[in-house]
């Protein structure tokens, strides 16, 4: 029986942060100990009292006077997009056909989709996010590279091939029923195997007939416990578009609603321009909203409301996350920096506190997969990482008038990437050092 002993500054939270000062909100420990057998945490608190636990083989390693968190967790990312990150020009819809559309035609190629799903799990471990909800292509084999990859590594991750069947060139098009067909198999072979999740993944109206649309329906009632995974209300010209294909609807929201799609595990990308209707339906039916603050930035389409959606009456669940590759970075700290001052500029603040339960717990929350990621409690899977804020030069000096943990949180999240993550464990195994090693 593998057992290790980590030691050092634990952090982990127990529901949302209402304010700065709201201590009962995370569970904190100066001098800490998480206590891992067989990938899975089964003590954890402060050093001294977890020490006793631990039996005579068991290897301690010692973080101090680094922070451990649990893993971050990036709730919408599309990892065939690796190679057009930092395009530049184009709005959504442009970004698709000039960008997106023909760099996804080459996992038609079997060998590139798993060249690009290990360099993409790389990125991942070395910017500390242990669990994704990504999108794979069109073709089958990109998502079967992904798993693969996945399950290798023993990760926890969501994953789905991308179901389209029209308005995009025939190299990333199936049809309604290869669609069903495809994403039927690869859930036959994939969710549940280890610790891999499938998502029911139509990429969003306009790219699917309502034909499709119907299958994918078909698809969630059939496997109510799966994800659905898809876009919604990102740009001015998507929706217009939408709103043309599918003349009988009242809104975006109601195709998706129409044919099925909302629910508990349905994942909307964006959702930044929502009538109070849209949004009292997605809050009604228990989605999720997903913010993707730099793609929302990089390519114009709009800033998410985060805190008015938290605090309407009807409020919406909510998700963050990259959105690699129209989003501009792999790091969820940096994604959390540029979602700070969206916020900001929606005339709020989101202190740093809320930020990381954003990134753990509230991830975790938001894909219902709370009960095994995103926290440190017991029983759960050992997806951690460590976190040095004095990584750089820039923030060695200002850790110097750093007074409090919550300065310190901010400061991670404002100048920290992937040099402040100085190791990541995956299901209790030291991933970054060994990716780094190997």
């Amino acid at each position: 029986m593998t057992s290790i002993l980590l030691r050092g500054r634990t952090l982990s939270f127990l529901r949302w942060p209402e304010t700065i000062d709201d201590h009962s909100a995370w569970r904190y420990e100066e001098d800490g100990g998480l206590l891992i057998r067989d990938s899975r945490i089964v003590a954890a608190g402060a050093y001294a009292e977890v020490e006793k636990q631990a039996g005579e083989r068991t290897k301690k390693i010692d973080h101090r006077p680094h922070l451990l968190l649990p893993g971050f967790i990036d709730a919408h990312v599309h990892f065939p997009q690796m190679q057009v990150i930092a395009s530049h020009g184009a709005e959504l819809l442009d970004w698709l056909n000039t960008y997106t559309f023909p760099e996804e035609t080459k996992f038609q190629n079997a060998q590139h989709g798993r060249r690009i799903a290990r360099l993409f799990l790389d990125e991942m471990v070395r910017h500390g996010t242990t669990t994704v909800a990504a999108y794979c292509s069109v073709h089958k084999a990109s998502a079967e590279a992904f798993f693969a990859e996945s399950h290798h590594r023993n990760m926890l991750n969501i994953a789905g091939k991308v179901m389209m069947d029209r308005n995009a060139p025939e190299g990333v098009l199936d049809t309604p029923q290869s669609g069903y067909d495809d994403t039927k198999a690869l859930i036959r072979e994939w969710h549940g195997k280890g610790r891999q999740l499938y998502a029911i993944t139509p990429r969003f109206a306009i790219t699917s007939s309502p034909e499709q649309l119907e299958m994918a329906g078909a698809l969630c009632r059939e496997h109510p416990d799966l994800h659905m995974q898809t876009h919604l209300s990102e740009n001015h010209a998507e929706i217009a578009l939408t709103q043309d294909l599918y003349p009988w609807s009242r809104d975006y929201t109601d195709i998706y609603a129409h044919y099925g799609l909302l629910g508990k595990r349905s994942l909307l990308g964006h959702c930044i321009h929502l009538s109070e209707r849209e949004a009292d339906a997605i809050s009604a039916s228990g989605s999720v909203a997903v913010f993707c603050p730099t793609s929302n930035l990089f390519l114009g389409s709009g800033l998410f409301d985060y805190q008015r959606f938290r605090r309407r009456d009807k409020a919406l669940r909510i998700a963050a996350a990259t959105d690699v590759g129209g989003g501009t970075n792999y790091s969820m700290l940096r994604t959390m920096d540029e979602g700070y001052k969206v916020i900001a500029l929606n005339g709020e603040k989101l202190n740093p506190f809320q930020s990381f339960w954003q990134l753990t717990r509230g991830n975790a929350e938001a894909l219902s997969v709370v009960e095994m990621v995103g926290t440190l409690d017991l029983d759960t899977d050992a997806d951690i990482v460590v976190l040095d804020a004095r990584a750089t030069p820039a923030m060695r000096l200002r850790m110097e008038t750093i007074e409090s943990l919550a300065e310190e949180l901010f400061l991670l999240q404002t100048l920290g990437d992937d040099r402040a993550v100085r190791e990541v464990y995956v299901a209790g195994r030291a991933a970054k050092s060994d990716m780094i090693a190997g």
